[in-house]
Formats: structure tokens, sequence, C-alpha cells
């Protein structure tokens, strides 16, 4: 999804500085232009992917593990009896490519374990386990 933007946003920035080089300088600081763009939009598309794959989540017996982070690695551990509600978010770049995101609620407000980029079924199979583990553990207490 991410891809798809970068790769739209390098094409017109591309067709941008080529056109506008080309007007006030001249063919070979067009063709620099549109290269320097190409480049900037290679590195982009690399922070993206590295950025997609740090997304991860482990279910584990009493909690749910989310790392994230490229450059930074976060981690948060959110225990199953501390979940409020689960929510699931699609907005409408992620509903064209069948994708949501998984929010998790605790009673902290600093509380950020989300699950971005999920495909929607695997969204909603983790939204209906962990609400069910979360009632389950409430349920012990």
């Amino acid at each position: 999804m991410r891809r798809v933007q970068v790769a739209g946003a390098a094409v017109a920035a591309a067709l941008v500085a080529g056109t506008v080089c080309a007007l006030a300088v001249g063919a070979p600081a067009a063709v620099l232009a549109v290269a320097v763009v190409l480049v900037a939009a290679l590195a982009a598309s690399w922070f993206v992917r590295n950025r997609v794959r740090a997304w991860t989540y482990t279910e584990r017996e009493d909690d749910l593990i989310v790392g994230r982070g490229v450059l930074v690695r976060r981690l948060s551990v959110v225990p199953y009896g501390r979940m409020q509600f689960v929510d699931v978010t699609a907005g409408p770049v992620e509903r064209v490519f069948r994708l949501a995101t998984v929010k998790l609620h605790t009673a902290a407000a600093a509380s950020d374990a989300r699950i971005p980029g999920l495909e929607r079924e695997e969204a909603a199979r983790l939204r209906d386990r962990l609400a069910e583990l979360g009632e389950a553990t409430a349920a012990g207490l």
C-alpha cells in the first residue's frame, strides 16, 4: 500500500522536476533532476519496505507482544486481562488493498499497541481471539 503511494509520488515528482528543469535550464539538468528524484524514491521504497517488515506480534499465553521500529525498536507487552476492547479499522486506501489495523485499548492512557497492515480476515481473527482471551482472563480474576 505505502509502496504504491511512494511510486505514485515519485512518478509525479519526476515529471514535475524534469519539466521544470527542462524549461528553465535544459535537457541535461532535466535528466539529472529525474535521476535524483528516482534515487530518492528508491531510498524511500527501501525504508517503507523495512518499516512494514518491522511490525511483529506474538500471541503468548498471558499477553500479546507487539514490536515495531526500523531504527529504534519498540516492544509493547499487553496483558490480556488489561485489554478493555479491541478495535479494527480500515481507511479508504487500506480497504482497496483489503487491509486493516488492529488497535488494543487498555486502561492506560499511553497504550499504543496497534498492528497495522493485517489482511482483513487475519485482523478479524485476531480481534475475536483477543476478545475471547481478554474475557477469559478477566473472568478468572
